[in-house]
């Protein structure tokens, strides 16, 4: 088996696209997966039956993960199942929800994609880091947006997605004396249902073209790079904010 055999990870928001590439291939490197889901419930039991199919274990919980009582509720599930111990966290739940301009700003779509991207990954943080021993790994998904702005009208998803970034080297060094690594992962334009909804094809047609390897990237191979973190080949890499963009972007 692979990479991460005999470990456990937990992935929020696993169900479609990035989230259910990383839960397939962290199982498929050996990982036993916690898939948490929200409203995608057929997403969450299809990655899980394809994992299954693979020969590997997977369970589905339902959490809204900007909720702390629901999060207490995902370890519980996550306790009950596989014990009081994981090896990996994947902070991946996060959305868009809208483009809109300051103008159009309420506190209400504040709350939403502040609460959505940035607290569910503090607070989740908090649940499972004392589950996690000398080893384990965090990995976040922050965004190239959280340096460059983003597009028009996602000023509120860019300064969540900063926030995770800033959070990100704030934890490695907290959490580093106990053997705790924390990375994140800065994906640039990924062909997902993301963009699908919210990114026009021919904004998204240009963005490639000026990319240097003339394309978008894809949720696989985000989940790559993630699989890499969460494993002992990444044991002296933490704090680091790792861009995926095809060269669009350089740190």
């Amino acid at each position: 088996m692979g990479k991460l055999k005999g470990k456990i990870a937990v992935v929020t928001g696993g169900s479609r696209d990035i989230g259910r590439a990383i839960s397939i291939k962290l199982a498929k490197e050996g990982a036993k997966v916690v898939v948490n889901y929200f409203n995608s419930e057929d997403g969450a039991n299809e990655t899980v039956e394809h994992i299954k199919s693979l020969g590997q274990i997977a369970i589905a919980v339902k959490a809204d993960v900007s909720n702390l009582r629901e999060i207490e509720n995902l370890k519980a599930q996550v306790v009950a199942n596989f014990g009081a111990e994981i090896d990996i966290l994947v902070n991946n739940a996060g959305g868009l929800f809208a483009r809109k301009t300051l103008a159009e700003f309420d506190e209400s779509f504040y709350n939403l994609v502040l609460d959505v991207n940035f607290k569910s990954t503090v607070f989740v943080t908090q649940a499972f880091e004392p589950l996690m021993g000398k080893g384990g790994s965090i990995i976040n998904l922050s965004s190239q947006a959280a340096r460059d702005g983003g597009g028009g009208g996602s000023a509120l998803y860019s300064a969540s997605k900063g926030a995770v970034s800033t959070f990100t080297r704030a934890m490695a060094k907290e959490l580093g004396p106990k053997g705790i690594r924390v990375n994140a992962v800065c994906p640039g334009l990924i062909g997902t249902k993301f963009h699908d909804d919210f990114t026009k094809d021919e904004v998204r047609a240009k963005v490639a073209s000026v990319t240097p390897l003339r394309r978008e990237g894809a949720a696989g191979e985000v989940a790559d790079l993630v699989a890499y973190l969460a494993s002992d080949e990444a044991s002296f890499i933490t704090g680091n904010n790792i861009d995926i963009n095809g060269g669009l972007a350089f740190s």
